[in-house]
């Protein structure tokens, strides 16, 4: 088989017939070169490779982003954003509400007794601590507050009595329940006997039937700020020693354990 880009010697032939057969090849791969087609099969792979990359199709060009293609898609975040936003505030307030409504339930259930542990007065002691057996017989939490432990407790429990124009006319026991005045010692023993005081605290928190580890039920501990001195010591002024504001005068706080905290 006769290729054209073959160069084949030239025979002892003349001068004329080498230069016309010369000038023949030239012509032809010149003419083949633009777009050369083989029919033999053996020459497929070489067709393919001289075939012009205009022939080959270019892969479409990458779409861009106009800006305004990109503004809807940033609107759109901060649309999200917003609906998202706004359904955790209305998650978030019927929680916020029922943690202040159960709060606010929990004060109103609550028994509070101003008593006196001192043994002045019998006939005072014997009142309050049988008002305190009573409450403590019902199995309900009661918030004790002991006017001989700390003294602020009595002005605390003239301004819940306006009607005492003098706290030195204040009797103990004195008890409340869901912040309404139910009575000293008598109304107590009354409310017992007839069997109205167990609807009357029906609501309260029941109370815990082991005894404190912390304070030995006796619910109160020494002030952790003073150590129990009642007396903390400042560098303002000069320096020196300063009543403590956290305790009261016996240098005593509240147990955390088992006192709920004043309301």
């Amino acid at each position: 088989m006769w290729l054209p880009w073959v160069k084949t010697r030239p025979s002892s032939t003349s001068p004329s017939s080498a230069t016309s057969t010369s000038s023949s090849s030239t012509a032809l791969i010149a003419a083949a070169s633009p777009r050369l087609s083989f029919s033999s099969p053996s020459l497929k792979d070489l067709q393919a490779l001289l075939l012009s990359d205009a022939a080959t199709p270019s892969p479409p060009p990458a779409a861009t982003c106009s800006p305004s293609s990109s503004s809807v898609r940033v609107f759109h975040r901060v649309r999200v954003a917003a609906s998202a936003l706004r359904a955790l505030r209305t998650h978030q307030a019927p929680l916020s509400s029922a943690g202040g409504a159960a709060a606010a339930s929990e004060a109103d259930r609550r028994v509070v007794l101003y008593f006196t542990s001192l043994h002045v007065v019998r006939s005072t002691y014997e009142d309050c601590r049988a008002v305190r057996a009573i409450l403590r017989g019902l199995r309900v939490a009661v918030d004790e507050r002991d006017l001989a432990m700390d003294p602020r407790y009595l002005q605390e429990l003239a301004a819940l009595l306006p009607r005492l124009a003098s706290p030195r006319r204040i009797t103990l026991p004195q008890v409340f329940v869901g912040g309404r005045h139910l009575g000293g010692a008598d109304e107590v023993r009354r409310l017992h006997e007839a069997g109205d005081l167990r609807r009357v605290v029906a609501g309260a928190v029941a109370a815990s039937l082991a005894a404190c580890g912390r304070c030995g039920g006796e619910r109160y501990v020494l002030c952790g700020s003073c150590n129990g001195s009642h007396k903390r010591y400042s560098v303002k002024g000069g320096g020196g020693f300063r009543t403590c504001a956290g305790c009261n005068e016996n240098g005593l706080v509240r147990c955390p354990d088992c006192s709920p905290p004043d309301v």
